[in-house]
Protein backbone atom coordinates (compact mmCIF):
# COMPACT_ATOMS: atom_id res chain seq x y z
CA UNK A 1 0.00 0.00 0.00
CA UNK A 2 1.15 3.79 -1.06
CA UNK A 3 0.06 6.20 1.48
CA UNK A 4 0.70 9.52 1.27
CA UNK A 5 -0.15 11.86 3.61
CA UNK A 6 -0.20 15.88 4.05
CA UNK A 7 2.76 15.61 1.61
CA UNK A 8 4.03 19.14 0.99
CA UNK A 9 6.71 19.85 -2.15
CA UNK A 10 7.64 22.78 -4.65
CA UNK A 11 10.94 24.05 -6.32
CA UNK A 12 12.98 26.86 -4.06
CA UNK A 13 10.97 29.09 -2.81
CA UNK A 14 7.53 28.17 -4.35
CA UNK A 15 5.26 26.01 -3.15
CA UNK A 16 3.01 23.83 -5.49
CA UNK A 17 1.86 20.92 -3.23
CA UNK A 18 -0.18 22.14 -0.05
CA UNK A 19 -0.60 18.32 2.16
CA UNK A 20 -1.79 15.69 -0.53
CA UNK A 21 -3.55 12.62 1.02
CA UNK A 22 -3.34 9.44 -1.61
CA UNK A 23 -3.31 5.75 -0.89
CA UNK A 24 -3.15 3.34 -3.72
CA UNK A 25 -3.49 -0.36 -2.86
CA UNK A 26 -1.82 -3.35 -4.54
CA UNK A 27 -3.86 -4.35 -7.93
CA UNK A 28 -5.39 -0.67 -7.91
CA UNK A 29 -5.23 1.84 -10.58
CA UNK A 30 -5.59 5.23 -9.39
CA UNK A 31 -6.12 7.87 -11.75
CA UNK A 32 -4.74 11.35 -10.84
CA UNK A 33 -6.65 13.90 -12.48
CA UNK A 34 -5.94 17.96 -12.83
CA UNK A 35 -5.47 20.87 -14.80
CA UNK A 36 -1.84 21.39 -16.05
CA UNK A 37 -0.03 23.44 -12.82
CA UNK A 38 -2.32 21.40 -10.53
CA UNK A 39 0.72 19.75 -8.76
CA UNK A 40 0.13 16.16 -10.49
CA UNK A 41 3.97 16.10 -12.17
CA UNK A 42 5.44 17.11 -8.71
CA UNK A 43 4.01 15.21 -6.63
CA UNK A 44 5.29 11.80 -8.92
CA UNK A 45 8.75 13.63 -8.49
CA UNK A 46 8.55 13.85 -4.87
CA UNK A 47 7.50 10.59 -4.44
CA UNK A 48 10.40 9.10 -6.44
CA UNK A 49 13.10 11.20 -4.60
CA UNK A 50 13.48 13.99 -7.79
CA UNK A 51 11.69 17.12 -5.18
CA UNK A 52 12.32 17.67 -1.84
CA UNK A 53 8.96 17.24 0.18
CA UNK A 54 7.76 16.84 3.92
CA UNK A 55 5.00 14.95 5.38
CA UNK A 56 4.66 11.55 4.72
CA UNK A 57 4.69 8.56 1.72
CA UNK A 58 5.12 4.82 2.89
CA UNK A 59 5.23 2.48 0.19
CA UNK A 60 4.26 -1.20 2.17
CA UNK A 61 5.16 0.60 5.62
CA UNK A 62 8.74 2.37 4.52
CA UNK A 63 8.90 5.74 4.69
CA UNK A 64 10.41 6.85 0.88
CA UNK A 65 10.55 10.62 1.52
CA UNK A 66 14.33 11.05 2.09
CA UNK A 67 15.85 8.41 0.05
CA UNK A 68 17.71 8.77 -2.92
CA UNK A 69 15.90 7.83 -6.42
CA UNK A 70 18.07 4.54 -6.70
CA UNK A 71 16.97 3.82 -3.26
CA UNK A 72 13.17 4.05 -4.12
CA UNK A 73 13.52 2.32 -7.63
CA UNK A 74 15.66 -0.39 -5.59
CA UNK A 75 12.09 -0.66 -3.11
CA UNK A 76 10.02 -1.72 -5.90
CA UNK A 77 9.17 1.28 -7.15
CA UNK A 78 9.08 2.13 -10.94
CA UNK A 79 8.55 5.90 -12.85
CA UNK A 80 7.71 6.66 -15.93
CA UNK A 81 8.58 10.43 -16.48
CA UNK A 82 6.78 12.82 -18.99
CA UNK A 83 9.65 13.49 -20.45
CA UNK A 84 10.65 9.60 -21.84
CA UNK A 85 14.42 10.07 -21.30
CA UNK A 86 15.18 7.57 -23.28
CA UNK A 87 19.22 7.45 -23.98
CA UNK A 88 19.24 8.50 -27.61
CA UNK A 89 22.64 7.11 -28.51
CA UNK A 90 22.08 3.53 -26.96
CA UNK A 91 20.03 1.12 -28.94
CA UNK A 92 16.47 -0.04 -27.54
CA UNK A 93 17.65 -2.98 -26.25
CA UNK A 94 20.78 -1.04 -24.07
CA UNK A 95 17.55 1.26 -22.83
CA UNK A 96 16.26 -1.99 -21.48
CA UNK A 97 19.18 -3.21 -19.98
CA UNK A 98 19.27 -0.06 -17.78
CA UNK A 99 16.15 -0.80 -16.26
CA UNK A 100 16.47 -4.59 -15.12
CA UNK A 101 16.84 -4.74 -11.60
CA UNK A 102 19.07 -7.76 -10.04
CA UNK A 103 15.98 -9.17 -8.42
CA UNK A 104 14.21 -11.84 -10.84
CA UNK A 105 11.00 -10.60 -12.00
CA UNK A 106 8.39 -11.79 -14.50
CA UNK A 107 9.15 -8.72 -17.09
CA UNK A 108 12.10 -9.69 -19.34
CA UNK A 109 12.66 -9.37 -23.02
CA UNK A 110 10.14 -11.53 -24.00
CA UNK A 111 7.43 -10.21 -21.83
CA UNK A 112 8.81 -6.44 -22.69
CA UNK A 113 8.79 -7.68 -26.66
CA UNK A 114 5.33 -9.83 -26.63
CA UNK A 115 3.68 -6.39 -25.45
CA UNK A 116 5.77 -4.38 -27.62
CA UNK A 117 6.48 -5.85 -30.70
CA UNK A 118 7.71 -2.50 -32.48
CA UNK A 119 10.37 -2.53 -29.87
CA UNK A 120 12.11 -6.22 -30.95
CA UNK A 121 11.38 -4.75 -34.25
CA UNK A 122 13.85 -1.97 -33.59
CA UNK A 123 16.09 -3.61 -31.05
CA UNK A 124 18.93 -2.46 -32.43
CA UNK A 125 18.10 0.94 -33.42
CA UNK A 126 19.33 4.17 -31.39
CA UNK A 127 16.31 5.60 -29.55
CA UNK A 128 17.37 8.99 -30.75
CA UNK A 129 15.83 7.82 -33.80
CA UNK A 130 12.87 6.59 -33.03
CA UNK A 131 9.60 8.23 -33.06
CA UNK A 132 7.82 10.27 -30.44
CA UNK A 133 5.35 7.20 -29.64
CA UNK A 134 8.15 4.40 -29.68
CA UNK A 135 9.81 6.31 -27.26
CA UNK A 136 7.27 6.73 -25.12
CA UNK A 137 6.79 2.69 -25.48
CA UNK A 138 10.51 2.63 -24.70
CA UNK A 139 10.13 4.41 -21.51
CA UNK A 140 7.29 2.38 -20.12
CA UNK A 141 9.13 -1.10 -21.20
CA UNK A 142 12.71 -0.01 -19.85
CA UNK A 143 10.49 0.97 -16.20
CA UNK A 144 8.98 -2.04 -16.24
CA UNK A 145 12.32 -4.27 -16.94
CA UNK A 146 12.27 -3.68 -12.85
CA UNK A 147 9.10 -5.47 -12.43
CA UNK A 148 7.81 -2.81 -10.10
CA UNK A 149 5.38 -3.22 -7.53
CA UNK A 150 3.95 -0.15 -7.56
CA UNK A 151 4.61 1.97 -10.87
CA UNK A 152 3.92 5.70 -11.39
CA UNK A 153 3.44 7.07 -14.47
CA UNK A 154 3.28 10.12 -15.96
CA UNK A 155 1.12 11.07 -19.45
CA UNK A 156 2.31 7.54 -20.43
CA UNK A 157 -0.53 7.80 -23.94
CA UNK A 158 1.15 11.72 -24.71
CA UNK A 159 0.96 11.87 -28.74
CA UNK A 160 0.40 8.03 -29.16
CA UNK A 161 -1.77 6.44 -31.25
CA UNK A 162 -5.42 5.24 -30.93
CA UNK A 163 -4.13 1.61 -30.95
CA UNK A 164 -0.89 2.27 -29.10
CA UNK A 165 -3.10 3.87 -26.44
CA UNK A 166 -5.38 0.50 -26.01
CA UNK A 167 -2.21 -1.02 -26.16
CA UNK A 168 -1.24 0.33 -22.85
CA UNK A 169 -3.87 0.21 -21.41
CA UNK A 170 -4.46 -3.66 -21.63
CA UNK A 171 -0.69 -3.76 -20.18
CA UNK A 172 -1.98 -1.48 -17.02
CA UNK A 173 -4.99 -4.28 -16.70
CA UNK A 174 -2.58 -6.79 -16.93
CA UNK A 175 -0.35 -5.25 -14.22
CA UNK A 176 -3.61 -4.88 -12.19
CA UNK A 177 -4.20 -8.62 -12.12
CA UNK A 178 -0.48 -9.69 -11.07
CA UNK A 179 -1.33 -7.09 -8.06
CA UNK A 180 0.73 -4.17 -8.98
CA UNK A 181 -0.11 -0.89 -7.73
CA UNK A 182 -0.52 2.04 -9.95
CA UNK A 183 -0.86 5.88 -10.03
CA UNK A 184 -2.03 7.14 -13.25
CA UNK A 185 -1.26 10.67 -14.19
CA UNK A 186 -3.56 11.38 -17.02
CA UNK A 187 -5.48 14.50 -19.36
CA UNK A 188 -7.68 12.00 -21.34
CA UNK A 189 -10.38 11.13 -19.28
CA UNK A 190 -11.57 8.09 -20.96
CA UNK A 191 -8.72 6.47 -20.76
CA UNK A 192 -8.67 7.41 -17.14
CA UNK A 193 -12.20 6.32 -16.69
CA UNK A 194 -11.36 2.68 -18.19
CA UNK A 195 -8.89 1.48 -16.73
CA UNK A 196 -9.14 3.45 -13.37
CA UNK A 197 -10.25 1.91 -10.22
CA UNK A 198 -10.43 5.19 -8.15
CA UNK A 199 -10.09 8.50 -9.77
CA UNK A 200 -8.27 11.11 -7.49
CA UNK A 201 -8.92 15.01 -8.50
CA UNK A 202 -5.82 17.44 -7.91
CA UNK A 203 -6.58 21.34 -7.50
CA UNK A 204 -4.79 24.42 -5.66
CA UNK A 205 -1.72 21.47 -5.10
CA UNK A 206 -4.33 18.98 -2.78
CA UNK A 207 -6.90 16.04 -3.13
CA UNK A 208 -10.36 18.09 -4.06
CA UNK A 209 -12.12 14.79 -4.84
CA UNK A 210 -10.87 11.06 -4.18
CA UNK A 211 -13.36 8.33 -5.25
CA UNK A 212 -15.23 6.17 -8.29
CA UNK A 213 -14.67 6.81 -11.98
CA UNK A 214 -18.23 7.09 -12.40
CA UNK A 215 -18.99 9.62 -9.66
CA UNK A 216 -16.86 12.10 -10.92
CA UNK A 217 -18.19 11.07 -14.76
CA UNK A 218 -21.60 12.01 -13.14
CA UNK A 219 -20.42 15.55 -11.54
CA UNK A 220 -20.03 17.94 -14.51
CA UNK A 221 -19.89 20.66 -11.98
CA UNK A 222 -16.85 19.32 -10.76
CA UNK A 223 -15.15 18.54 -13.75
CA UNK A 224 -16.20 22.01 -14.55
CA UNK A 225 -14.36 23.65 -11.75
CA UNK A 226 -11.41 21.49 -11.76
CA UNK A 227 -11.30 20.24 -15.17
CA UNK A 228 -12.58 22.65 -17.84
CA UNK A 229 -9.53 25.17 -19.49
Amino acid sequence: MLEVRQLVAGYGQGQVLNGVDLRVAPGEVVALLGRNGAGRSTLAKALVGLVPAQGSARWKGRELLGLAPFEVARSGVGYVPESRDAFPHLSVRDNLLLGRQRRAGRWDFDAVYHWFPRLKEREHTPAGRLSGGEQQMLALARTLMGSPALLILDEPTEGLAPSMVEQVADVLRSLCAEGVAILLIEQKLSIAFSVSDRVALMGHGRVVFDGLPQALAADQGLQDEWLAV
